[in-house]
């Protein structure tokens, strides 16, 4: 494909009961240094995480300390198929518990969704090469929150813990 792009919408699958969060990087010190940072930051998380390799022998490096969540983020990844692309499938946590140590690993660019919504990712397929473009994550609104919708926002985040009170 000489000169020329072509887009693609990839569904990326998030089973009931977990998130995924999807990321660039630049370097394959990432995988370590992923577990390192999701291991410590919330005991309890089980996550899987996969990556892009862009150069030198281009495979889909990965870890993780639940199988089934390993494999999820290997066929993501296998989706994607754009370098440096990181992603991270979690259960038994929250993004909330992790993005934070997820953004201050120094190998990580940015972090482009956190999310238990479906997904899907924009991906330019440039032949050799392909770029992660964008996420769609969840829905689009179909309106504006109410008085009785804020209330429901502020017991929701009080009933599971976010917020005192």
């Amino acid at each position: 494909m000489s000169g020329g792009i072509r887009l693609e919408v990839v569904d990326i699958p998030v089973p009931e009961g977990s998130n995924v969060i999807i990321g660039r990087t630049h370097f394959i010190k990432t995988v370590e240094d992923l577990y390192e940072a999701l291991v410590t930051s919330c005991p309890t998380i089980k996550f899987g995480i996969a990556l892009c390799e862009a150069s030198g022998k281009r495979l889909i490096r990965h870890d993780g300390n639940n199988g089934e969540l390993e494999n999820l983020a290997v066929e993501a990844c296998k989706r994607i198929a754009a370098g440096h692309v990181f992603v991270v499938y979690i259960r038994e946590g929250w993004p909330i518990n992790v993005l934070d140590r997820i953004k201050h690993v120094m190998e990580v660019v940015s972090v482009d969704v956190a999310t238990a919504n479906p997904v899907k990712v924009i991906v330019a397929d440039l032949g050799e090469q392909r770029a992660l473009l964008g996420v769609a994550d969840g829905y689009k609104p179909v309106g504006v929150e109410g008085d009785e919708d804020k209330r429901w926002r502020i017991e929701f985040l009080r009933k599971i813990g976010y917020k005192r009170g």
